[in-house]
């Protein structure tokens, strides 16, 4: 008997997958417990349109990220920090200073955990950030940290 499973059974699939089970384990077991559906065509269907969705759904968040991924690509933002005389900043640029400045600066919301810091920025200049948008889509940006 082919049912979709509601939720994860060991031995058999995960939940949403459409998995072949013996009658007597379906009916006495799956069945009674709310752990599958007996898979008719209504119940196929619906699982097709749930998947179609999803993969739809999926393709345009890639989009969206390609295109910020366009308009964040070789983009500059300018963050300013208390700074001694020898060049070296009083505190640290961190990866919700820098999401703020492209929020404020270039109009795109980023989330302070896709910044990727190889390092703590501790001086002022020029450096090179990574901002991870999508998995396999990332954009980088040149941070100018200018003394106050």
């Amino acid at each position: 008997m082919k049912v979709l499973l509601l939720a994860d059974v060991k031995g058999h699939g995960k939940k949403g997958e459409v998995v072949e089970a013996s009658d007597g384990y379906a009916r006495n077991f799956l069945l009674p417990r709310g752990l599958a559906r007996e898979a008719t065509k209504g119940v196929l269907s619906e699982v097709k349109g749930k998947t179609e969705a999803a993969a739809y759904h999926k393709e345009q968040e890639k989009i969206a990220a390609a295109e910020t991924k366009a308009k964040l690509d070789g983009a500059k933002v300018t963050i300013t920090a208390k700074a001694g005389e020898n060049g070296k900043l009083f505190g640290k640029v961190t990866n919700q200073n820098i999401a703020d400045a492209v929020k404020y600066q270039l109009h795109i919301v980023v989330d302070k955990r896709k910044v990727q810091l190889p390092d703590a920025i501790k001086s002022i200049g020029s450096h090179e950030v990574e901002i991870k948008i999508y998995p396999e889509i990332s954009a980088k940006i040149t941070v100018e940290v200018a003394a106050e």
